[in-house]
């Protein structure tokens, strides 16, 4: 079920840092966003969790940047990126 890794990383004054793991967990257990797709997450360890096939990375990266923003996580000007490891694809930030 849990087919993909995913990195998820934040940047606030030019420094990269992996988010910790407390705060994927965070995501991970609360259904705030009343979407099941959700569901199939699992944080692994800082930086890093696991999601299944059927998470779209884009909509992942809003729901947490919004999340970790509500729960006081992410400090002003920090700006989150969702990267799918393995894929060609550009990590996805938003600002």
């Amino acid at each position: 079920m849990f087919s993909r890794k995913i990195q998820v990383r934040y940047e606030v004054a030019g420094t990269s840092e992996p988010c910790p793991l407390k705060w994927l967990d965070s995501f991970a257990m609360r259904n705030f966003t009343n979407s099941s797709i959700f569901d199939d997450t699992l944080p692994l360890q800082d930086g890093m969790i696991e999601v299944g096939s059927r998470v779209p990375i884009a909509e992942l990266n809003r729901a947490m940047d919004d999340w970790f923003r509500r729960k006081g996580y992410l400090p002003a000007g920090a700006v989150l990126a969702v990267t799918e490891i393995g894929s060609p694809a550009t990590p996805l930030q938003l600002k």
